[in-house]
């Protein structure tokens, strides 16, 4: 739902649903994670000394004015790490604070939007939000699990990898079969931008 909107994404290694090595994925719970999260090498990354220190860091990554600033906790499983602490420390700099989320991990006060992606296995410990975004098709998470969850928007995204422009495809026709779901595209991988 934030599509297009500037944003400094914020990517936390680990995660409890696979420990991003090749060797494991077979045995993951999410076997089609298709994001480097291991290690601290990413463009700015490294450890912090804090949750000002990272709010900082994250600060000196926005390039636009000091209206409508959004920060974008991402994975692995940013809940893991992502504490009150930081989110009062982002806010102190004027970010709206979203996370992406597996919903596996309560999420701590201050988050301005969440957003969900479940995974079939993973319990949901998160059951509402801004949005519940379902890789699709996922054998074990078909979307009619999870419509009477409170999210206030629900979005499929078609599953990648060498089936996408046939997840695509039946992607969309879900949507137009079910107008709760809307289709969501991964904008940054048709735009080249990784």
């Amino acid at each position: 739902m934030q599509a297009g909107r500037a944003a400094v994404f914020c990517r936390f290694a680990g995660c409890n649903l696979w420990s991003g090595l090749e060797r494991d994925r077979a045995s993951a719970t999410c076997t089609f994670c298709d994001t480097d999260f291991v290690g601290l090498d990413g463009t700015s990354g490294g450890r912090f000394a804090g949750a000002d220190a990272l709010a900082a860091a994250v600060a000196a990554q926005w390039i636009g004015g000091l209206q409508n600033r959004l920060v974008v906790l991402t994975g692995g499983e940013p809940l893991l790490q992502a504490d009150a602490p930081l989110m009062e420390a982002l806010h102190r700099r004027g970010f709206q604070i979203a996370v992406e989320t597996n919903g596996t991990q309560p999420a701590p006060a201050g988050l301005d939007w969440i957003c969900v992606s479940p995974k079939a296995g993973a319990r949901l410990v998160l059951a509402g939000g801004d949005e519940c975004k379902l890789v699709f098709p996922q054998p074990g998470a078909m979307p009619e699990q999870f419509e009477h969850l409170a999210f206030r928007h629900f979005l499929l995204q078609p599953m990648d990898g060498a089936d996408v422009a046939a997840n695509t495809r039946d992607a969309i026709a879900y949507c137009l079969a079910h107008p709760k779901w809307r289709l969501s595209a991964q904008t940054h991988k048709l735009l080249g931008l990784r």
